[in-house]
């Protein structure tokens, strides 16, 4: 159960930024362009990883931290990457039609609220989740739906609720969930509003469904149908390694940056000068703008916020601002779309509604 169609000018565009192969005038496939990004980072990871057995904290000026901070960073991200992966090869496998079938063939808060729900219940760290949301724009989401989806996934997962209740309280996750669901669903509705004005240039792979297409009925006949051995194993390992290089690369290189930022901004900065003011509010905004935490190991951070700077909008901001403003979700948004001015539209739909919301918490 395979899409012949031909990757979309968007998608050309990804392979090539990626390293992907390209075909010249005269129909010769060029040399695979080292992708050096990709590579220098993930060269820096592996080292680091394994000096961090060797090296304390506190070793060659700070080296130790950074190593340390790289392998903490890893280990908790891993399982998401991994999952992000493999789901990526799945969905590259499914035709494009089932993917417009599940979500919605239609734009409005329906489809909409399909995708806000998807994104809460699919377990995947921001990174992993990163990958499934360009693989759906790719298979013919709406911008506004991948919008939806991103925003209601990256801490929202059914494992960090937990753990935000936990650490936070259960009464503080039920009013994060509820806002942050809020937040997905305004920006998606804003994002398909500019698109019926033309301000936003519609999804070039999406496809429209004969009346006569049954979503269900042909997914199960095509499940059927489908032989589940080692050749399909390794089709879907294949397409999980190619398709997810375009964020691998971003990714790789946030988790660099973030080790140099651990390195040189202790954390308990945070609970210090990070109070429940307005100036509090947007400092922490703009650390979380820097700071390329993982859903995972922002909860911590949040927490901290929560209890010893006695400050929940500030949390909440952390927790959603590291992934409206996220770099690493603008630049493959920018990549997989070809357009930068659609990217841009996350960070500018979605941090003044999580300002407004952070600073009514703190005021509660």
């Amino acid at each position: 159960m395979t899409d012949s169609i031909h990757p979309s000018p968007a998608r050309a565009k990804a392979m090539a930024c990626c390293g992907g192969n390209t075909k010249t005038n005269d129909g010769a496939t060029p040399a695979r362009k080292r992708d050096w990004l990709l590579w220098s980072s993930g060269v820096v990871i592996v080292v680091a990883y394994l000096a961090s057995f060797v090296l304390d904290h506190g070793d060659l000026f700070g080296v130790g931290h950074f190593t340390h901070a790289i392998r903490e960073m890893m280990n908790l991200m891993w399982w998401g990457i991994l999952i992000g992966m493999v789901a990526v090869g799945l969905i590259d496998r499914v035709p494009r039609q089932f993917v417009i079938g599940i979500i919605g063939r239609d734009q409005g808060a329906k489809s909409l609220a399909r995708a806000v729900l998807a994104g809460f219940f699919l377990d995947l760290c921001n990174h992993g989740v990163l990958m499934v949301g360009a693989k759906l724009y790719e298979r013919g989401a709406s911008l506004g739906q991948v919008f939806a989806f991103l925003i209601a996934s990256p801490w929202n997962s059914l494992s960090l609720t937990i753990i935000i209740g936990v650490m936070m309280g259960w009464g503080w996750m039920v009013v994060f969930i509820i806002a942050s669901l809020v937040i997905a669903l305004i920006a998606g509705l804003a994002v398909e509003a500019l698109e019926r004005a033309g301000r936003v240039k519609p999804n070039e792979n999406r496809i429209d469904l004969p009346d006569n297409f049954h979503v269900w009925a042909e997914a199960k006949a095509g499940l059927k149908a489908q032989r589940y051995d080692w050749a399909f194993v390794r089709d879907v390992a294949q397409r999980s390694i190619s398709a997810s290089k375009m964020v691998l690369r971003w990714l790789f290189f946030g988790v660099v940056l973030a080790a140099i930022i651990q390195t040189t901004v202790p954390t308990e900065i945070f609970a210090t000068w990070f109070g429940a003011t307005l100036f509090g509010l947007f400092t922490t905004l703009l650390a979380a703008t820097l700071i390329e935490v993982c859903s995972e190991g922002s909860v911590p951070i949040a927490a901290d916020l929560m209890t010893r700077a006695a400050a929940p909008g500030n949390a909440f901001t952390f927790l959603m601002a590291g992934a409206a403003t996220d770099y690493t979700e603008i630049m493959v948004l920018k990549e997989v779309t070809g357009r930068l001015k659609a990217a841009l539209l996350l960070p500018l739909l979605t941090v003044p509604q999580v300002v407004v919301i952070g600073w009514m918490l703190n005021t509660v």
